[in-house]
């Protein structure tokens, strides 16, 4: 016992020690032990960041998530990381199924849930571009026979409060008739039936099948399908090859996360056909590598966006309040309002542009850092404490190290 007691003495002084030396020299000479990262065959590249810290960054939440499925948060997840223009991490984590030894990679398919909302404001935003629609266009050129019990309100819909969720309609509107598989049209014929609670744009009320109207307008501006355009201008242009927005796609899918919910422990249970009926809002397949190609085109100029539409879409509509209290343990909540298919979540020195999801089993996470130029994207095959906490604990250490890694971003520049 002596003896162990001395030499953790000993290392401790000698850490100590060679901290002081580094501080006073201002040189790193050890980097901590970079993130294995098992590429798949159609993985994109992974940058290794020579940055030292933010290897320790990746190594500490690699570890966190590592830690959670352990010890039972969750039966399977996978991880992006963007950091500038480059993905940084991307790892799968856990099984797909807890009756199987078959671990989930980089190319398992999850449903993302509402997250699919992003695409749709995304997929509006390259039409705008293409001068093939306007946000301030009403819903009625598009789709002359669709009606709200006002219609005064009725031609004053703009596409700008489907995708704020600001079409005056009650919240969650119908949603439990999607639930249990009702058709769409059905129920956006029968949306007229519905007392309205305030005028398009005045307040904040989650919308499915209101949001989904955007599919139908999309397909009256272009000739062609919500789905077939998501393919063409968003999956095939970035080469997402496992992304698709259909219940067939996934379920012919031999490399897909089941769903699970918590029956005294872990069970997986089948994949449903809900939600598909409302595509925009929740029918959208990817996995990992998908959503890292899509995260990397949105931080980057022109790639999918032209700069001032990108902007418009991540522009406060509406208040909207921050469900997820977690968000707190990182920092304090200034303000949150949702964008155009996005939430945005105000700090004192720091903005998210974020959104959740959760169907049938799935939880989805994803947040840009536009000032960091960081972003992060969480796939969970299980609802549950894992995919709350995954954003927050994320930017609760990237907070932790983060002058450090600017401080060493800054003397490498220096150095060369």
């Amino acid at each position: 016992m002596k003896k162990r007691f001395f030499l953790f003495t000993l290392v401790s002084l000698f850490s100590i020690t060679f901290f002081t030396f580094c501080k006073k020299n201002k040189k790193i000479t050890v980097e901590p032990e970079p993130v294995v990262i098992k590429k798949e065959i159609s993985a994109p590249s992974i940058f290794h960041d020579p940055n030292p810290y933010t290897q320790q960054l990746l190594v500490e939440y690699n570890d966190f998530i590592q830690r959670a499925i352990g010890n039972g948060l969750a039966p399977g997840a996978a991880v992006a990381i963007i950091k500038d223009t480059s993905i940084i991490f991307l790892k799968g984590f856990g099984l797909k199924d807890v009756k199987k030894a078959d671990s989930i990679n980089t190319s398992t398919v999850f449903r993302i849930a509402s997250v699919s909302k992003c695409f749709a404001s995304v997929l509006t935003g390259i039409l705008v571009d293409k001068k093939m629609l306007s946000l301030d266009d009403t819903v009625t050129q598009y789709l002359p026979k669709f009606k709200l019990k006002s219609l005064s309100q009725t031609n004053g819909l703009k596409l700008r409060h489907v995708l704020s969720h600001t079409i005056g309609l009650p919240y969650h509107a119908f949603t439990d008739r999607v639930d249990d598989g009702a058709n769409f049209d059905t129920l956006v014929y029968h949306l007229r039936d519905l007392p309205l609670i305030g005028k398009p744009g005045q307040y904040y009320s989650y919308q499915n099948v209101g949001f989904s109207i955007i599919g139908d307008v999309i397909q009256a501006a272009t000739g062609k399908s919500y789905a077939e355009n998501l393919q063409a201008m968003i999956f095939d242009k970035l080469n997402m090859n496992s992304a698709s927005v259909t219940y067939d796609s996934i379920i012919h899918n031999t490399n897909v996360a089941k769903p699970h919910y918590f029956r005294n422990g872990w069970r997986s249970i089948p994949i449903s056909t809900t939600y598909y009926n409302v595509a925009p809002a929740g029918g959208i397949n990817a996995s990992i590598t998908d959503m890292a190609k899509w995260l990397m085109a949105l931080t980057q100029d022109n790639e999918l966006l032209q700069t001032q539409t990108r902007k418009e879409l991540f522009t406060p509509v509406v208040r909207a309040i921050a469900r997820n209290t977690n968000f707190w343990k990182w920092k304090p909540v200034k303000s949150a309002h949702y964008a155009l298919g996005w939430r945005v979540i105000n700090f004192k020195t720091d903005t998210l542009i974020y959104h959740g999801g959760f169907v049938n089993g799935y939880r989805s996470e994803v947040a840009i850092n536009q000032k960091e130029r960081i972003a992060i994207c969480v796939l969970v095959n299980s609802p549950g404490h894992l995919a709350d906490i995954s954003i927050p604990k994320f930017f609760e250490l990237y907070t932790s190290k983060e002058k450090h890694i600017k401080e060493w971003g800054k003397f490498s520049v220096a150095v060369k």
